[in-house]
């Protein structure tokens, strides 16, 4: 038996490979132990904390950190074999290239969940979490691209005739599509600087409605007639935005013109009728109401009031109330509204054409 042991097949003996294997195996029960009860007892202390980052470590190492202790503890064992030179080149190569793949699924997974986590504790909007894939998209390519270019380099190959290469390319793809990377670079701006978000009802030029996806090149808006219009962003970044969904309220100015033949006791205590009747509404908050001007045909005066909502809907309401509010009390206290001049002149027209 002890002969046996000894005996050498590929340059190591029996029992070297059997130390090899028992390594092996003692290493993957440690792991199992380790993911089984470690990680248990730290998802309990995590459980406990209200923040999400601690979380993502204990995740980050369970699911890459203890794969890539029990691969890094094997691949030292096997290094302990008299392996030919080839076949060592080829473990030294796989193993460069396992953990490289490893390192870069580990920091796209925290930076990934790191953002996330922050966007949460600020209360984003599941909306603007699946916006931020597009980023993370773009910087997880960029994180693979930088892995794979030090990978090369590791191996041995100079990577400065491909740095070189991806520098030229780069400009003639810049300069190819400058469109492509304007929009791409307005979508960053109106993810981070948020003129907008979904569902917002926004005004961009003539065109208006509800925001339904905001994506790399274009944004979707519903318009109120029920076409969908599709916007590039870097248009949109380029004009005024109106965001409707934003106003806190809505501020309501309007005129009233009375005849001349309004007495002057009448025309103090307007002011003073308009104001009893906004204040009457729900929400609204009256400002002022004064004679503005003396005018040709007509005696105007000016009211403004505000509706402290944001609903379209709310404000014609108080609107239409207070208008037809206005009109009853007028008529009460016997005060006329002034008909247009264009009006005036067009009857007394007519009437000069009915004498001839």
């Amino acid at each position: 038996m002890k002969e046996l042991l000894y005996q050498t097949y590929w340059g190591n003996t029996v029992l070297a490979y059997l130390i090899a294997l028992g390594g092996v195996v003692l290493s993957w029960l440690v792991l199992r132990l380790l993911r089984g009860q470690l990680i248990r007892v730290l998802r309990k202390i995590t459980s406990r904390t209200k923040h999400q980052f601690d979380d993502l470590l204990v995740t980050a190492a369970e699911k890459f950190l203890l794969p890539l202790a029990y691969l890094s503890v094997n691949y030292s064992i096997l290094l302990q074999l008299n392996l030919h030179p080839r076949f060592s080149k080829i473990l030294d190569v796989a193993m460069l290239v396992v953990v490289s793949w490893f390192v870069i699924r580990l920091i796209n997974f925290l930076l990934h969940g790191m953002v996330q986590a922050a966007m949460q504790r600020r209360q984003e909007p599941p909306e603007r979490l699946r916006q931020l894939n597009g980023i993370l998209l773009i910087v997880k390519i960029i994180v693979w691209a930088a892995g794979l270019i030090m990978l090369i380099d590791n191996l041995g190959y100079d990577v400065t005739t491909i740095i070189a290469g991806l520098g030229v390319g780069g400009i003639a793809i810049a300069l190819a599509a400058q469109n492509i990377l304007g929009d791409l670079f307005s979508y960053l701006v109106i993810f981070f600087d948020k003129p907008f978000e979904v569902g917002d009802f926004i005004a961009v030029g003539n065109n208006s409605g509800i925001v339904e996806k905001i994506g790399i090149k274009t944004s979707h808006v519903r318009s109120l007639d029920g076409q969908q219009l599709v916007m590039p962003n870097a248009e949109m970044v380029k004009t005024v935005i109106h965001n409707y969904k934003r106003l806190q309220r809505r501020r309501v100015v309007f005129i009233i013109n009375v005849t001349y033949q309004t007495d002057a006791e009448s025309l103090r205590n307007i002011p003073a009728m308009i104001k009893s009747i906004v204040a009457e509404q729900e929400e609204v908050s009256f400002d002022r109401a004064h004679l503005k001007t003396l005018g040709e045909s007509s005696i105007q005066f000016e009211i403004v009031y505000y509706v402290e909502s944001a609903d379209y809907i709310k404000f014609m309401d108080v609107h239409h109330a207070v208008s037809l509010e206005i009109f009853q009390r007028f008529a009460e206290e016997g005060i006329s509204f002034a008909h247009p001049a264009s009006m005036v002149y067009l009857q007394e027209g007519a009437a000069m054409l009915n004498r001839q």
